[in-house]
């Protein structure tokens, strides 16, 4: 994500993983033991699609500290390691003593497999990519598959020969056991992916292992997580007091709609405009949660505050560095005559936990903060709410839906947390910021007008710090160039660039162009991430 937190408290370590699951869940959770696949917050994500709560634990989490999750399967997923190598992650070897199923998902395969006595070796014959899986046995695991399908594979080593218990249930030209499962000790291994969209049928595959094999219940609903976030808030709260940092953003505003459904009066937002923000930015902003949810809103116009500490900075880190420095101190003011504050909420989502590594290992060092609160719990003594600490992007904006905000705030596409600092390359003045927002808001009125803002990730205007030559009327020009930038992304870690239509990016073009004076090029970025980022700075 583009949200950048400037500083952290650090944090210190406990003295035993800490897993982080809605009291309402345990009983009906699905653990997936992390060994490091890159698609591992892609199968947790599958299962929560699928109605079944699941979250990440380190590989190594003791076989107590799962019992207590009352799991009613576990998945463990792949990873860069080899088994067989002497530093390779491993699990509780005492796995199968939980007597729920186990699924294996390529490393998760070979550990579980070598755990019960099979061999696994380097092959000669590596598979990545697209491979196809014939099918020998559909009884469970593959039911309802046909035949022959196509999977993605991504492996060096795989199981060799199967010992007395095991059950071939598929292969491929080049994997004898692509999908093996042991009956006794109710464990099943798959050598490819199901959770990737190049895998067909790897959502029937994941359905079938959680609802066949594990009997678990499609319980995970997010009017059921509101009602639940609701009482542990009041519960934490009780007669205090919490301040919200309110951005405008998809994660602060579902905080702050969840927040005031649950403490009402004894919550206070604080709007803080640092005049880097999109055009109509604050309207919206006040008009949402003053009016519509009756939000004690206050709102700090800082504005001159911010561009003072900008002038005449180009470096992009600096920028962001000045910009967090400054709210922090804007913040601090705003809070100091708030009664009774005693608690700051954040809207940490479950990725920002996981890449913290608190989600894996059990260490809380340095979870990414709120781009808006970054540093201000240590600095101001505050308690830390974090209500969507569970959660991924997508479940954030069902939460949203269900908490009636309006449905531009609940999809609107990410922001950085130091603004159009960021997309105004090079030092900045205020007459480059408004130049930006007008060019900004008619490309989204563009987006909005032709169906693509739901289609597409993220879609924003940047003001590049070149000029360039141009023709208009009977003279030449020497103006500003704007970049568009449109994304699309599942998660944010990797992007590919939006193929909008040319007439839609020819109106886009002329419409900047003919109404924003000072602007006489615009220019298309089609750059994927990586090796580009999605922001410019």
């Amino acid at each position: 994500m583009p949200n950048t937190a400037t500083t952290q408290p650090q944090a210190t370590e406990p003295t035993m993983p800490k897993i982080d699951m809605p009291e309402q869940m345990r009983g009906q959770v699905v653990p997936i033991l992390d060994f490091g696949s890159q698609y591992v917050q892609l199968i947790a994500r599958r299962v929560r699609e699928a109605g079944v709560f699941s979250l990440l634990v380190a590989p190594d989490t003791p076989l107590e500290q799962l019992a207590a999750m009352k799991p009613c399967g576990l998945i463990l997923s792949g990873g860069p390691s080899s088994v067989y190598e002497k530093n390779a992650p491993a699990c509780d070897p005492r796995l199968f003593e939980l007597g729920v199923p186990v699924l294996g998902i390529c490393y998760g395969m070979q550990i579980g497999c070598k755990l019960l006595g099979a061999e696994v070796r380097r092959t000669t014959a590596h598979e990545y990519g697209q491979a196809t899986l014939k099918v020998e046995d559909r009884t469970d695991l593959l039911a309802g598959l046909p035949d022959n399908t196509t999977v993605w594979m991504s492996h060096g080593d795989q199981v060799d020969d199967l010992p007395d218990g095991f059950t071939r249930l598929a292969t491929t030209p080049t994997c004898l056991n692509a999908a093996v499962r042991h009956k006794q000790m109710g464990f099943y291994g798959i050598q490819f992916h199901p959770e990737v969209t190049h895998t067909p049928h790897g959502v029937d595959i994941l359905s079938n292992f959680l609802f066949q094999a594990c009997g678990c219940r499609p319980t995970w609903r997010m009017a059921d997580f509101l009602e639940s976030q609701v009482r542990l808030v009041r519960d934490q709260v009780g007669k205090g007091r919490v301040v919200c940092g309110l951005s405008g953003g998809v994660d602060s505003s579902v905080v702050a709609a969840l927040l005031a459904k649950a403490i009402d009066k004894q919550l206070t937002c604080i709007f803080v405009d640092n005049g880097l923000l999109r055009k109509n930015e604050r309207e919206l902003v006040e008009n949402t949660f003053r009016d519509h949810f009756d939000v004690d809103l206050r709102v700090v116009d800082a504005g001159e505050q911010f561009l003072a500490d900008l002038a005449g900075i180009d470096d992009p880190q600096e920028k962001r560095r000045r910009i967090g420095h400054r709210f922090i101190e804007v913040f601090k003011e705003a809070s100091a005559d708030i009664p009774d504050a005693r608690f700051l909420a954040q809207g940490t989502l479950y990725p920002d936990v996981i890449e913290s590594g608190h989600g894996h290992a059990g260490t809380a060092a340095n979870i990414k903060l709120h781009h808006n609160v970054g540093g201000l719990p240590e600095e101001l003594g505050f308690e830390l709410i974090e209500p969507l600490r569970s959660l991924f992007k997508d479940e954030v904006r069902k939460l949203g839906e269900v908490l009636g905000l309006p449905e531009q705030m609940v999809w609107r596409h990410p922001f950085p947390g130091p603004g159009l600092a960021v997309r105004v390359l090079g030092a900045i003045t205020k007459e480059k910021l408004d130049l930006l927002r007008e060019a900004d808001e008619i490309l989204l009125e563009e987006i909005v007008a032709n169906n693509l803002y739901r289609k597409t990730a993220q879609v924003f205007a940047v003001l590049l710090p070149v000029k360039a030559v141009g023709v208009m009327g009977d003279g030449r020009t020497y103006e500003h160039v704007i970049a568009v930038r449109a994304v699309e992304s599942q998660d944010f870690m990797t992007a590919d660039w939006a193929r909008l239509p040319y007439d839609v990016l020819a109106k886009i073009s002329s419409r900047i162009i003919n109404e924003v004076r000072g602007v006489n090029r615009v220019v298309y970025d089609i750059s994927s991430k990586p090796p580009a980022t999605i922001e410019w700075e």
